[in-house]
């Protein structure tokens, strides 16, 4: 955990996974609002609200409205793409909803095998003493267990779309 102006304990996770498919469709997978939902777990019944991006490539300076339920809650997350420099990378930070704050970093590096994708989310519940106790007891594993769950559905996806040699697999569908 780290503070930010002495006022807010944040956590940093950082997962990494290699994924077998081409860098630019890691990215624009990873970036697709429309594939999103199916790469989180059904229970959440995540999806995209009026207000931001329905589809589609998340661009910079855009925003994505996602609804899902967390912890038998239904909520919203409204988030701005503040950076983007494709396909490396693009940052996406919550505008408004449930947390004091929430960044996620997204990471591309091109690799003999294929992509090695890392996402780096950074969080901070409100309420204080009680949100940073949750925070450590709670929250740290079940956003470490949702990035992690993503993170191999993604590769699934992709993976299932393309050959080792990086070539698109005529017996698949496209991941968008």
């Amino acid at each position: 955990m780290s503070v930010i102006g002495g006022l807010v304990s944040i956590v940093a996770i950082t997962k990494e996974i290699m994924i077998h498919a081409p860098i630019e469709v890691c990215f624009d997978a990873a970036r697709d609002v429309g594939l999103h939902p199916q790469t989180v777990w059904p229970r959440t019944r995540e999806r995209t609200l009026p207000g931001g991006r329905l589809e589609g490539l998340m661009e910079k300076n855009e925003i994505v409205v996602f609804e899902a339920v967390h912890f038998g809650i239904r909520q919203q997350l409204t988030s701005l793409v503040e950076e983007l420099d494709k396909p490396y990378l693009f940052v996406d930070r919550m505008q408004k909803g449930a947390f004091r704050h929430m960044m996620h970093r997204h990471e591309f590096e091109r690799c003999e095998e294929g992509t090695l994708v890392r996402d780096i989310l950074e969080f901070a519940s409100p309420f204080g003493p009680a949100g940073r106790l949750f925070d450590a007891l709670v929250l740290r594993r079940y956003m470490l267990s949702f990035i992690n769950y993503r993170q191999r559905q993604l590769k699934s996806i992709l993976e299932n779309g393309y050959a080792t040699d990086g070539q698109r697999s005529d017996s698949s569908t496209s991941p968008r």
